[in-house]
């Protein structure tokens, strides 16, 4: 699974990419995880408000950190 965390390094872009990080290796779900961090390329994908996540190349989020539940639910789709 790719995983894609766009944003420029905020405090709530890497609270992100370590909860992914986390409930991933809880769930022992193999993931490839990526972070975005130029404007140019978190702009490509139509992002406006960080953190974005996108799965294998969907945008699944944006704004905001995602909920645990939410990541959940992404991980095992």
């Amino acid at each position: 699974m790719d995983i894609k965390v766009l944003g420029t390094g905020c405090a709530n872009c890497k609270a992100t990419v370590a909860l992914i990080e986390q409930i991933a290796k809880a769930k022992g779900v193999a993931v490839n995880l990526e972070k975005v961090e130029e404007l140019r390329d978190i702009m490509s994908y139509g992002v406006m408000s960080t953190p974005g996540v996108v799965i294998n190349g969907k945008v699944v989020h944006a704004g905001g950190v995602p909920s645990r539940d939410k990541i959940e639910q992404w991980l095992t789709a």
